[in-house]
């Protein structure tokens, strides 16, 4: 099944200067002198489109002007292009600030047309533009339907159905003879159909019965998709100075989805991401401030990096104002397939525990959550060591420290930190009440690069039927050894 979903970006002029999480006391888009894209505020205040400069600075002396940039607007719509990557890989730029996404084979993946659709859009909404969304069986039937906002069609019949009443305006080359179209009473694409083809190409040329032909599926389309580039390095300049790390976030969510696209397109999942906080520039410059996350599982998704930066940012103290992000992807790799298995892995999968693993590290900070990391000594408070949890360590580097043999010998639910020295009652060593040795004996003699340690190790129990680990050392250095009991760790 063949579907495209077109997304206009109507107010993009207007967007580009003025955010919608950005704090508007009232912003103007001039082209040519003239206003072209205002916000609320300045319409509250009385200004219009088209109105000039003069006029508008009479009815709004506080707000804000900018003049049209061509170039910032095609920055915006491609960085829009590439987060909606996520979605398909064949992605096409139109006319008039529209995109074209061909989803006809991204349905199933999505959940079907409805859910894709609402994806689409809470993805625009994210990145901070309004988009008018609208879907069709033809590229140029869904851009049709999204420049003139008129709702979604998912067969031929329903398409036609929706192009008939639109006005022959729309089309682009039909608008040098909307004069003629009107005085011969031709004020829908129906009636612009219904006239003679030969007649209407000489009067208005072959460009207008191509569009006609590609809207209504008579003629195949041909795209030129967008190309992700190699490498990921997006930026974003912020409206204003920034000194609160936290409000920095919603910058850093537009990077994000940026990125998702582009790891999608590409097929690749991200183990560390960079994000740089640009402050002032010139001769006052400072290095920018690094915020930099790492991974202990590569992923593609941008709500748990969102997640993490979100941690990140709420403890930071920024040491100058921001006025720009940038972001960087260092470090990936292929993209994971997803597991084969049957059934689903109990209390959550082995990414679920990752991911709750980083979110701590980001909270907490990555030296106040660690693993255990196992080292080649027999002695067991020095046969493992805490680091990070954002160290890696191989399955095959924690094998080759593990001691020979030590798999199937019993070891406690929990060391002591500190071994305890137990007293002797009736031969026994005593701990709350006497403890009987109920395991043959276990020597480890290790430490001879340092302090060497004799130690025979056995299982006990009390007469509270507690299992306790002991050990009993021995001085090698005195003629006539003398046994000393310590309590080393107590099973479950």
């Amino acid at each position: 099944m063949r579907l495209w979903i077109a997304i206009h970006l109507p107010q993009l002029p207007l967007e580009v200067f003025c955010p919608r999480w950005s704090t508007d006391q009232g912003t103007v888009v001039l082209e040519q002198e003239r206003v072209i894209a205002l916000s609320a505020a300045a319409y509250e205040a009385g200004v219009r489109r088209g109105l000039r400069r003069g006029g508008a600075i009479m009815l709004a002396p506080q707000t804000q002007f900018q003049q049209r940039s061509l170039p910032l607007e095609a920055e915006a719509l491609q960085a829009t292009a590439l987060a909606l990557l996520q979605f398909t890989p064949q992605l096409a730029e139109a006319e008039e600030a529209t995109l074209l996404l061909d989803v006809g084979a991204s349905l199933r993946l999505f959940g079907g047309i409805r859910a894709l659709c609402h994806r689409v859009a809470q993805s625009v909404r994210a990145l901070g533009f309004t988009g008018t969304l609208s879907c069709a069986p033809t590229a140029r039937g869904a851009w049709m339907l999204a420049r003139s906002n008129a709702g979604r069609s998912l067969t031929m019949a329903s398409l036609e159905r929706r192009l008939e009443g639109l006005p022959p305006g729309l089309l682009p080359p039909a608008r040098a003879y909307l004069d003629w179209l009107e005085g011969i009473g031709c004020l829908t694409i129906g009636q612009l159909r219904s006239l003679p083809r030969p007649g209407l190409q000489r009067r208005c040329g072959r460009a207008l019965l191509d569009m006609l032909d590609d809207a209504h599926g008579a003629r195949p389309e041909l795209h030129q998709w967008l190309a992700a580039p190699a490498s990921f390095h997006a930026k974003l300049e912020l409206f204003d100075r920034v000194e609160n790390a936290e409000a920095l976030l919603f910058g850093a969510h537009r990077l994000v989805l940026q990125l998702t696209g582009w790891l999608s397109a590409h097929q690749l999942a991200v183990e560390r991401i960079q994000l740089l906080l640009e402050h002032e520039r010139g001769r006052i410059a400072g290095p920018p401030t690094v915020v930099e996350i790492m991974l202990a599982e590569p992923t593609w998704k941008d709500t748990h990096l969102v997640r993490l930066l979100k941690e990140r940012l709420a403890k930071l103290e920024l040491p100058a104002p921001v006025i720009g992000l940038c972001l960087e992807a260092p470090q990936v790799q292929p993209m994971a397939p997803p597991s084969e298995s049957l059934f689903p892995e109990p209390g959550g999968s082995k990414e679920d525990w990752q991911r709750l693993l980083e979110l701590l590290a980001a909270r907490l900070g990555a030296d106040n959550v660690l693993q255990a990391a196992p080292n080649a000594d027999y002695r067991p408070e020095h046969a493992n060591s805490w680091v990070s949890i954002q160290t890696k360590i191989r399955p095959a580097e924690a094998r080759a420290q593990l001691p020979p043999d030590i798999g199937s010998l019993p070891r406690p639910t929990w060391l002591l930190p500190k071994p305890i020295a137990l007293m002797m009652r009736d031969h026994r060593p005593y701990y709350g009440s006497p403890l009987r040795i109920r395991s043959t004996g276990e020597r480890i003699e290790s430490g001879w690069w340092g302090a060497m340690q004799t130690r025979d190790y056995f299982m006990a129990q009390g007469e509270d039927n507690a299992h306790y680990w002991l050990f009993k050392e021995r001085d090698s250095g005195a003629t006539e050894p003398e046994t000393r009991w310590y309590l080393h760790g107590l099973f479950g």
